[in-house]
């Protein structure tokens, strides 16, 4: 799920005339997190950064689950919340979404009740299925008191955050990330935006250095040009628009509406196995997974015009 047009070009000059390398990076990413601060609408004090959003939520299940906690995971959704959770010896319980792949919330909330959970992870855009979750849905969530950590990896591209809501919800974690909308996924570079009186906790068990000077210097430049990110940014999205139209055209193929920069597509007859495998001999990668629901689904991400030109030929050919 990469961004294809890469980084603003102003990364690129940084990156080349930064005369530090050889000093150790600012841990407490401040000049970033002043940048951040502006892009957001957060105060930096409640800004934390990590080398990816993958370290955040390693930290948050850190401080908050003990071996034997259960956290309520609402699949199918990225994997690295499960995987984490069980590294640190929490209990995944999961509650399925629907047919659609939106959250069951009332399920949810019993789950909370029934499990005694202490988090529940929630990605809006979903991967990946790319829906998002409705506000009323989440503030339904937050009023359990359940600290709910909200994925915004993708806001970018779907127009919709619900990062007021931190304002008014102390039990609100959002996590987002410069790896899909400013072209970043190499540098590995995120950021959450937490309850302030947690933070000092979190800054407690972070690992110092973990944003290397480049990363730091490449998600600065990337919100001092957000003219040009924008326009990236809408570039993908048109081309969602058309990559979607031109799936619904071809027989046995349903995508899912996505706010994403990826679409998931239904493949009818249990042909997903035998498409994945049929596009990779032709030199094009879309994600399959083997998991009971979306085994008849691959999830493709989106390109160039030159890019879902050739997959469309290609899924013509197969078809």
């Amino acid at each position: 799920n990469e961004n294809p047009y890469g980084c603003t070009p102003r990364v690129k000059e940084a990156l080349f005339s930064c005369r530090y390398y050889h000093l150790y990076p600012d841990s407490e990413q401040r000049e970033l997190r002043r940048a951040l601060q502006e892009y957001v609408g957060v105060p930096a004090s409640r800004l934390l950064v990590g080398a990816g959003s993958d370290e955040l939520i390693d930290l948050v299940l850190r401080l908050f689950v003990d071996p034997g906690d259960r956290i309520i995971n609402c699949v199918p959704t990225f994997g690295m919340y499960s995987f984490s959770a069980e590294v640190c010896g929490g209990k995944v319980v999961e509650v399925p979404r629907d047919e659609n792949f939106e959250v069951d919330v009332s399920e949810v909330t019993a789950a909370i009740r029934d499990k005694d959970a202490k988090l529940v992870f929630l990605a809006s855009p979903n991967n990946p299925s790319g829906n998002t979750t409705p506000e009323r849905d989440v503030l339904r969530l937050l009023d359990t008191g359940v600290v709910v950590v909200l994925d915004e990896a993708y806001c970018e591209f779907s127009g919709e955050t619900m990062v007021s809501l931190a304002k008014s919800y102390e039990n609100l974690i959002i996590l987002r990330t410069f790896s899909k909308w400013a072209g970043l996924a190499g540098l590995r570079v995120g950021y959450g935006v937490f309850p302030s009186q947690i933070m000092p906790h979190l800054m407690r068990i972070k690992t110092p250095y973990t944003v290397s000077i480049a990363a730091q210097i490449a998600a600065i430049e990337s919100l001092r040009d957000m003219a040009y990110m924008q326009r990236t940014i809408q570039t993908i999205i048109a081309e969602r628009q058309r990559l979607f139209t031109r799936l619904c055209g071809i027989k046995g193929l349903k995508p899912y509406p996505s706010k994403s920069n990826f679409l998931l597509c239904y493949v009818a007859g249990h042909r997903a196995p035998e498409f994945h495998g049929e596009l990779l001999r032709r030199g094009i990668s879309v994600r399959y997974f083997d998991t009971p629901r979306l085994r008849d689904c691959l999830r493709i991400s989106v390109g160039k015009p030159e890019h879902t030109d050739a997959l469309i030929a290609a899924l013509e050919g197969i078809c």
